[in-house]
């Protein structure tokens, strides 16, 4: 066991790195060329609720699972494609490292599906502008498919619905969308992430004798899916809970680590001591770290994060994040490149509206038998964005 914890923590300190580095986002529609790839990896089925119509129009994830026909299963790896099909993948950022974990799952499996692939990021949530330029050029550039992580639940509609009119298949990827042109969303119940999230810390509240906690929020950029459903989520948890818990502040930001930590300093400026957790989004946990310590707080305000990455599961295991909600990131890509795939090849009958990854929880109670394969890119691993089997 101790020589497992070794490996692992040797694992996660290039996992900081990546998250120390910043993973500064590429200029748009700069792909740069593919370096060497390990040899294929082979992924086990991924466990997912697929959801099918009819359901609630224009609704999100969470309105399509509350309303849709849920099938619980897993979702196997498709076989290899019978075309180079080309697929763009459009992120919002490079950011936090959840974004790199995505960036595995989609060229890892490109590889061994045998299509091309170009990942094209924004430079964050501010840059709607230039997500819309990339799906306009996308679009003219006659991809086959679009897989899309929308900056805004509405703010995309639009040219979705235009990629659509084109002829061209657009999936959702991790952020949520209320577009009902959507060929498949591929996402996790972002609702399910706050309220996870948001039940570790009632029940380690409730291990510390404590019978009423004070918590505070930095779920990232206002108007994205995914903080929507945290906020929700956490709201849902802390009326549902047996002791009380008051959400006594919620700032909003871009995940960038400058801005998340000028947001966390000003919290802790204001309450201090009130506090007894800080829960924040995967780019937003991280950066709370050191504000907590430098008010001295550390140990009494325990900081909790809505998602995992590299980064977060090495602070979780140095103690200085205590637990974090998984959405999965790199099963997410895998599910919706070979989504993709399966459609362009025309396989199966009845396609899912929503397929919803399932999540998982880390702490230090399992971080020694925890599956991070299923989450985070593997040691070593380098952003790629662009992928050609005609030319690899």
């Amino acid at each position: 066991m101790e020589e497992k914890h070794r490996m692992l923590t040797r694992r996660l300190r290039n996992f900081a790195c990546i998250g120390a580095l910043g993973l500064c986002a590429w200029p748009a529609l700069a792909v740069p060329p593919a370096p060497a790839l390990a040899p294929t990896v082979k992924f086990a089925p991924v466990p997912v609720d697929s959801i099918f119509r009819p359901l609630q129009a224009k609704g999100s994830a969470d309105d399509a699972l509350a309303s849709g026909r849920v099938v619980p299963g897993t979702y196997p790896m498709a076989a290899k494609a019978g075309k180079h099909w080309r697929i763009a993948f459009l992120f919002p950022h490079l950011k936090d490292p959840y974004w790199a974990g995505c960036s595995y799952g989609v060229i890892s499996e490109a590889r061994r599906l045998g299509v091309a692939v170009d990942i094209l990021p924004a430079t964050g949530y501010d840059d709607l502008k230039g997500q819309l330029r990339q799906m306009d050029a996308a679009i003219a550039a006659k991809y086959d498919a679009i897989v899309i992580s929308p900056i805004g639940m509405t703010a995309n509609n639009a040219s979705i619905a235009k990629a659509r009119a084109a002829g061209i298949p657009v999936f959702e990827l991790a952020n949520d969308s209320r577009s009902d042109d959507l060929a498949i969303k591929v996402t996790t119940s972002l609702r399910s992430m706050g309220m996870e999230a948001t039940r570790w810390a009632v029940r380690d509240a409730q291990q510390r004798g404590l019978k009423s906690i004070n918590i505070a929020l930095l779920p990232g950029p206002m108007g994205a899916g995914w903080v929507k459903g945290e906020v929700d989520g956490t709201r849902i948890a802390a009326q549902e809970a047996q002791i009380a818990v008051n959400i006594i502040d919620i700032r909003y930001g871009d995940s960038d680590r400058k801005v998340q930590t000028q947001l966390a300093t000003q919290m802790l400026a204001k309450h201090g001591a009130k506090l007894d957790y800080l829960i924040g989004c995967t780019g937003c946990a991280p950066a709370a770290v050191q504000p907590v310590k430098d008010a001295r707080l550390n140990g009494k305000l325990r900081v909790v994060a809505y998602d995992l990455t590299g980064e977060i599961a090495h602070m979780i295991h140095s103690g200085d994040i205590y637990a974090a909600a998984d959405t999965k990131g790199v099963s997410q890509a895998r599910v919706a490149i070979n989504a993709a795939v399966n459609l362009l090849e025309g396989r199966g009958k009845e396609l899912p509206h929503t397929i919803l990854i399932k999540l998982g929880l880390v702490d230090q109670q399992n971080f020694a038998t925890y599956p991070f394969d299923t989450s985070i890119a593997p040691e070593g691993y380098k952003v790629v964005l662009s992928y050609d089997p005609a030319k690899n």
